[in-house]
């Protein structure tokens, strides 16, 4: 889209557009949750008419993470089941995602609720399948930025079923070695 900025950091922009809808003007054209959420699904169902869209299941990694479980939470209706892998999973919470927040929409705290899967999963509760989180316990960012504790409690305090699987000495790019 060539907007100022979008490449300068690996965190931030091109490098992390957290799915969401922007609202601040310089990023309003980031509209990455409807991408996701609506234009993608009809995009393969016009071109693989074979795909039964009523058994799709969503998984992400790391910022990818986050995505799929705002996503999945948001839309119980849409996917069968979610695993994440190394997800940001508190962004209201770390400094990754109150970069990007803060940038795509704003300082309006409500807006930044609705795309944070530890406060989402509050509102959502209705949850079929056991959401499925795989997490390196060597991952340097563990504690600052990807917090699946805080996600944990959040499904505790829910009953939202949650298998939360802590891969001995696994880092973040470990995630293919650990599988489903």
């Amino acid at each position: 889209m060539n907007i100022e900025g979008e490449a300068d950091s690996w965190d931030f922009g091109v490098g992390a557009g957290f799915y969401l809808n922007a609202t601040q003007e310089k990023w309003k054209n980031w509209q990455m949750y409807d991408y996701v959420v609506k234009e993608l699904p009809a995009v393969l169902k016009e071109n693989f008419p074979q795909l039964d869209t009523s058994r799709a299941s969503i998984s992400g990694h790391s910022m990818g993470g986050h995505g799929a479980l705002t996503i999945y939470l948001k839309n119980l209706d849409k996917y069968k089941s979610v695993s994440a892998f190394a997800p940001v999973a508190n962004p209201i919470n770390c400094p990754w995602g109150q970069k990007a927040f803060t940038n795509y929409l704003g300082e309006n705290k409500a807006a930044w609720e609705e795309y944070d899967a530890s406060i989402l999963v509050s509102k959502y509760t209705n949850v079929s399948a056991t959401i499925l989180i795989d997490q390196g316990d060597a991952d340097k960012f563990l504690s600052e930025q990807l917090q699946p504790q805080k996600f944990d409690e959040a499904c505790r305090n829910s009953k939202v079923p949650l298998l939360l699987r802590m891969q001995p000495d696994h880092v973040r790019m470990d995630f293919a070695s650990v599988g489903t």
